[in-house]
Parts: structure tokens; C-alpha cells; sequence
């Protein structure tokens, strides 16, 4: 069964001062995912692309999900079949499909035509990169996820992207299309990437580990702190 809680700070594209929501990704057990969700994250989300170190077979993210009652669930594929995204997605009862590889437009819409919420990762190298992406998957798609660029690295490298360079462009991404800020977050920087570039949603994986895979509930607890004390500004 689908989740379908629409949590704070969905699609508000750039506007308002109210607090982004929270999505911890890259989760493989199912204790941190029951930890992320009782301390007030809002997203979950887990790998079923192959070839990733976090990537999980479907079975195991099933039961990384088995206890969530109320977070959106996400999962995150690279080029993978839209049968085979359309059936995993409905088994772990997913919200939300995140899309990171080279989808076209066309095949992101045909997968929100199916019932789920569509994300498409933007690797930000520059401005350009974000005007391209809305260019393109405007319409196609309920949101844009941007991520640090590192080559060879499809996502998931923890590298930051320039804020600031992205915050002179952000009136322009439409206020349909939520905004999901990730790369290189930490319970250290989220404030000031809140202040600067204003997101709908914060996405943090290895910046709230221990380990590889391993959450660290300190550091998930510390992130959701620091995101709630820093408000988005006015516009």
C-alpha cells in the first residue's frame, strides 16, 4: 500500500518561512528507519538501484519499511526498467520514486502517471545545470533534487554544490516543482544551506552516519534539530 502523508514543506517552491522538511536517505535497517521516523523525519528513502554501497535487494527493503506508519517512503533507481521501478516501488509502498540517472522527461511523467511522485536528481556543476533541469522536467515531474557533482559519481558522493550560485536562480524554479537540497549536508551545515538556498526538502545519507550504511541516531537527531531551528526566509 502506498503512503500518501503529505508532509511539511511539499512543493512549496521558494516561498514562505516555514521549516523544510527532512528526508534520510540511504537507509539499510530497519531500527534507524524506525529511529528517523519516531524523531519526525518525514522522507525515507532507500537504494534499489544495483551497484551502489548502500544499494539494498528488495526483500531487505521491505523490511527496512515494515514498521513505518506515517513517513513517505522513497525509492531512489538509476536507469532501471520502468516495469521493474513500477512493481518495487509499489512493494515497499512507496511515495515516491527518485530518479537519479539519465531519465528523459518522458519516461519520469509516464512513472507519475502511475501513481507516484516523481523526484529527478540534478548533478549542479553549475547555474546552468538547475536552468536546464527545469527547462526540461517542468511539468514531467514534482520535484528537483539537487546534488553535488563529483565525477564519475552518479550520487551519493556527499560533495556540496554552491548554494549561493544556485539562491540567485531559485525564483525561477516554479512553485509546483518541490525543491529537495542535498550533497555534503550535516547536522553542522543544513542551517546555513536552509538560509541560502530556501529548499521544500533537506536530504541527508552519509552526513548522519557512523559508518557506511550504518545511521548514527546522535547525528540523525542533531540534523533534525538544526533543520527545525532554521526557518526559511521571506522571499
Amino acid at each position: 500500500m502506498t503512503v500518501t502523508r503529505t508532509p511539511r514543506g511539499n512543493g512549496a517552491g521558494g516561498g514562505g518561512i516555514e521549516t523544510p522538511a527532512v528526508k534520510i536517505c540511504g537507509l539499510t535497517r530497519s531500527g534507524d528507519a524506525d529511529f528517523a521516523e519516531r524523531a519526525g523525519a518525514d522522507y525515507l528513502g532507500v537504494v534499489l538501484a544495483e551497484g551502489f554501497g548502500r544499494t539494498l535487494p528488495l526483500s531487505v527493503a521491505i523490511r527496512v519499511f515494515e514498521n513505518i506508519r506515517t513517513a513517505v517512503r522513497v525509492t531512489v533507481r538509476v536507469d532501471d526498467s520502468y516495469d521493474r521501478i513500477m512493481a518495487e516501488a509499489e512493494a515497499v509502498g512507496a511515495g515516491v520514486v527518485q530518479l537519479h540517472g539519465d531519465e528523459s522527461a518522458e519516461v519520469a511523467a509516464r512513472i507519475r502517471a502511475g501513481g507516484f511522485r516523481v523526484w529527478k536528481a540534478v548533478k549542479v556543476r553549475s547555474v546552468d545545470d538547475v536552468t536546464r533541469a527545469v527547462a526540461e522536467y517542468a511539468g514531467a515531474v514534482d520535484g528537483l533534487l539537487l546534488d553535488g557533482w563529483h565525477p564519475g559519481v552518479v550520487g551519493g558522493s556527499g560533495t556540496k554544490f554552491a548554494w549561493g550560485d544556485v539562491a540567485v536562480v531559485r525564483a525561477q524554479i516554479p512553485g509546483a516543482l518541490t525543491l529537495i537540497a542535498a550533497g555534503g549536508l550535516n547536522p553542522e551545515n543544513v542551517g546555513e544551506a536552509v538560509q541560502i538556498l530556501r529548499p521544500d526538502v533537506v536530504d541527508v545519507s552519509s552526513g548522519v552516519e557512523s559508518a557506511p550504511g550504518q545511521k548514527d541516531v546522535d547525528r540523525i537527531g542533531a540534523f533534525l534539530r538544526a533543520t527545525q531551528e532554521s526557518r526559511r526566509p521571506d522571499v
